[in-house]
């Protein structure tokens, strides 16, 4: 990679990448590519899943870039792309689990992995992050995104509420009712 390329802003990459600089979206996914992966692992709570979402987010990404605005923050071009591969995401997985109600249950349970924790401490802790991370993951996109936003990626609520296209109330309202919806799941 071309050493000039980091010190260029996001949007001059993007004019680069949509010329045909192949080196200059790979900076842009080397910039984002953490962030859009923590987004995208808070809503859909499964790792393996999130990376597969990060490509086709990046895909989908590469192939827009000509609508990219330079005068807007690429960080939040690409949570929008990301929230959208989530909700697609889930809308194919409902489709999934109603098939998935027509396999019977023994060949269901022969599927899946035993995902018992070990014995000790830390995966106790693992064990308590992946509950954490399912209940997020349960919680209404409208709930959801708003905390996933503000609570891991760092936004704060005025930056969530451009991005989510609602007010800064709505995104503080959203949020409380997440967090209140958590401890009723988690049992705290």
């Amino acid at each position: 990679m071309r050493a000039d390329l980091a010190a260029l802003a996001d949007g001059d990459l993007a004019s680069l990448s949509a010329g045909g600089d192949d080196e200059a979206f790979t900076e842009i996914m080397r910039r984002h590519r953490q962030r859009v992966y923590r987004l995208i692992l808070a809503n859909v709570a499964d790792p393996d899943e999130a990376l597969d979402l990060v490509q086709e987010t990046f895909a989908s990404a590469h192939g827009a870039l000509r609508r990219f605005d330079p005068n807007r923050p690429m960080s939040a071009w690409l949570a929008r792309i990301a929230l959208n591969k989530c909700r697609d995401w889930g809308r194919r997985r409902a489709v999934r689990r109603l098939f998935g109600l027509a396999t019977p249950l023994d060949e269901v349970a022969d599927l899946h992995a035993d995902d018992r924790p070990l014995p000790d401490a830390e995966a106790a802790d693992r064990a308590d992050l992946a509950r954490l991370s399912r209940a997020v993951a349960q919680l209404p996109a409208s709930q959801r995104e708003p905390l996933v936003l503000c609570a891991v990626d760092g936004l704060s609520q005025a930056e969530a509420a451009t991005l989510l296209s609602i007010s800064e109330k709505a995104v503080e309202t959203r949020i409380r009712r997440a967090r209140a919806r958590l401890a009723e799941m988690l049992g705290r």
